[in-house]
């Protein structure tokens, strides 16, 4: 069987051995951050040849551009609930419990670390502007059920309500209670509203 069908088989060696790529990726981004993030160390953690490594991902930018989404992607997926308001509750409290765990609030450092590599600065910026993008559907969604007004935008959105979470991670440091995501939504999509702007408010 040819490398190629190997990789083409779910749950084959080649899925296994990804899987312990990006895990051994995540670990040494959570105890080096960026800056010490190589080839090198990723393949010893892994117990596989760094030549691998350089075969399937190229750079480390990439690298770490696929451990980061792949982590997301695991901790937090896109929940389709069939209401925006849901979706979004949902999909907050996902953020919170991650930031709330050991490799979420570590890895919210990493990502916020100033680095003088620019390509690992572009590789960072890559990651966040994916996780918008898959996340926007949720208020695409909205949108076409009449839910929120045509126009909103899902990255002003998403950030208004991703972004209370990750300051009190990073610069308060305070806890993210239980019932912090309910009342972020709420505040979040009650400022967007979905009546149009000639509609008077229902009280002064």
């Amino acid at each position: 069987m040819s490398e190629d069908e190997i990789q083409r088989r779910p749950g084959g060696r080649a899925a296994r051995v990804r899987r312990a790529v990006l895990d051994a990726a995540l670990e040494a981004l959570a105890e080096g951050g960026t800056t010490r993030f190589s080839f090198a160390d990723v393949a010893k953690r892994a117990g596989v040849n760094e030549t691998s490594l350089y075969r399937r991902w190229g750079t480390r930018e990439n690298l770490l551009i696929d451990a980061l989404l792949s982590a997301s992607d695991r901790r937090i997926p896109v929940p389709d609930t069939g209401s925006a308001r849901e979706d979004l509750r949902a999909f907050a409290t996902l953020v919170a419990d991650y930031l709330n765990s050991p490799l979420g609030a570590v890895l919210a450092h990493v990502a916020v670390i100033p680095v003088e590599d620019a390509e690992m600065a572009k590789a960072r910026e890559t990651f966040w502007r994916s996780r918008i993008e898959l996340a926007a559907v949720m208020i695409e969604r909205g949108i076409a059920r009449g839910e929120l007004r045509a126009g909103t935008d899902p990255r002003v959105a998403l950030e208004a309500l991703i972004a209370p979470l990750h300051s009190r991670v990073l610069l308060t440091r305070e806890p993210l209670d239980e019932d912090l995501p309910r009342v972020l939504v709420d505040l979040v999509l009650d400022g967007l509203g979905t009546r149009t702007d000639d509609t008077p408010p229902d009280c002064l």
